[in-house]
């Protein structure tokens, strides 16, 4: 199942549960095996029953070369959060998988696709107003089906839009892309409309003040309500069906302003089903304990995996999660190569622990914490605390990998290594099976709902998305 698109302008080791002292290849470190001898210089002493000869020099020992310098797993500075991100969505929110796109402070998870002035107001807005050409602040992963919720703010004879299902240069609306028009003054096709596609049931108006679109995407059907009323019901039975892609915010012409950008993925199986734990597997060697507890999965004990029964490619995960003690570890494996006693977790790593160092957030422990992906990507904040519900969305399309947790954006990567089965080695985008770690004795953690959807196929394109992480 991969689709998808593409942008022009734009060690997770973990050897069983510890991993210490162990490189991405296993090994260990250890003394020289032949170490070389130092002041073997011959004396004055040591002569023949002949002549004496000079000795020759030694020749000089050959330099140690320097190790490697181990890459920052940090985001770049322009993505660092100046202060602590604000939820905006409530719990009830949070619980039922909504997450911010754009988190207050930063364009992380966002790229342009040519040199419009996006920025990030003062005042917590995505903003731009000029460009050389029409350009767009797309997602660095697509979606499928979703519900979006936007206010924007247009000046007056302003262009605009919103593009959903989109590729990152979208080059004819009517075919490649759904272009949701702001534009009070266009001839054609003004706010509300689908460009090329479709006329809004109401004409609609707002120009130099705050508007809100909620759009759902769904298969075949884009509704659309702005401030609340129904605008938009578009049924797509043209050749040109789109059913997955990126989410674009467009400068045209004009001053454009965006806030309150919020998402909610549809669909996917839940593989915890309340009942029994038929959906899954402990692997071969596990010494965690598993079992359903109040319809929660809970994890005890360790060290050990519960490994799913199906394996996913490219997927769109969201759990409901609960450490249930104070300074526990965890995590959330994926395209794993099916887990053995001798080799339980070769896969990639959503690391939980809520624990960070110098009562700093930004600083996790073990550079990964809650949302990061261990030894690969530092989450930006350390969001949850121990005994206490948390929200994760995890998406992996292709080598891209982005993280939600409790609704704020913690990781954008893309794993640029040479592809490899096993993704402790390199980049892996074929399907594996997901495992629950049982980290160590002290391990108790539960898992909720533990929803996996995947991509649709049919969208066929390239993903080279940018990275905002690095």
């Amino acid at each position: 199942m991969r689709p998808l698109l593409t942008v022009c302008l734009l060690t997770s080791l973990f050897l069983m549960t510890s991993g210490c002292g162990v490189d991405d290849e296993g090994k260990t470190g250890g003394p020289d095996p032949n170490p070389t001898a130092e002041g073997s210089e011959i004396t004055s002493n040591e002569t023949s029953p002949e002549k004496s000869k000079p000795e020759k020099p030694e020749p000089e020992k050959e330099k140690a070369k320097p190790k490697p310098k181990k890459p920052s797993l940090q985001v770049a500075e322009e993505f660092r959060f100046s202060s602590e991100p604000k939820i905006q969505l409530t719990n009830d929110e949070l619980r039922d998988g909504w997450i911010q796109l754009f988190d207050g402070q930063t364009l992380f998870g966002w790229a342009p696709n040519n040199d419009a002035n996006w920025h990030v107001t003062e005042t917590g807005e995505i903003e731009a107003s000029q460009g050389s050409s029409p350009g767009l602040l797309v997602t660095t992963v697509p979606f499928a089906d979703y519900e979006l919720r936007c206010d924007y703010w247009m000046s007056k004879g302003g262009n605009s839009g919103i593009f959903l299902r989109t590729p990152a240069i979208p080059t004819a609306p009517t075919k490649d892309c759904y272009e949701l028009n702001i534009c009070d003054s266009h001839p054609t096709f003004k706010t509300a409309s689908l460009v090329g596609r479709a006329q809004p049931s109401t004409a609609v108006t707002g120009e130099e003040t705050w508007k809100t679109f909620h759009v759902k995407v769904e298969g075949q059907r884009i509704e659309v309500t702005l401030d609340g009323e129904s605008v938009l019901d578009f049924e797509d039975e043209t050749e040109y069906l789109r059913t997955s892609g990126f989410i674009g915010l467009q400068q045209n012409e004009g001053l454009i302003r965006f806030r309150n950008v919020f998402l909610k993925p549809l669909g996917g199986a839940n593989l915890n089903n309340g009942t029994n734990l038929a959906n899954w597997h402990p692997v071969a060697g596990s010494q965690s304990s598993f079992d359903i507890d109040q319809e929660q999965i809970q994890v005890k004990g360790g060290s050990g995996f519960l490994e799913t029964n199906d394996t996913w490619d490219d997927f769109v995960l969201q759990f409901e999660g609960r450490t249930n003690g104070a300074g526990l570890n965890g995590g959330v494996f994926f395209r794993l190569i099916p887990g053995t006693e001798e080799a339980p977790s070769h896969g990639y790593e959503l690391q939980i622990e809520h624990v960070f160092l110098d009562d700093d957030r930004t600083k996790p422990k073990d550079d990964a914490g809650t949302g990061g992906i261990f030894r690969r990507s530092q989450a930006r904040w350390v969001m949850p605390n121990d005994l206490e519900d948390f929200y994760t969305t995890l998406i992996a399309y292709g080598p891209q990998i982005s993280t939600w947790v409790n609704g704020i954006q913690m990781t954008d990567w893309k794993d640029t290594r040479k592809a490899d089965d096993n993704p402790r080695r390199g980049s892996k985008v074929a399907a594996g099976p997901m495992s629950l770690q049982g980290h160590d004795d002290g391990t108790d953690i539960s898992f909720g709902y533990f929803r996996v959807g995947t991509y649709p196929t049919g969208d066929a394109a390239s993903l080279d998305v940018p990275v905002s992480g690095k």
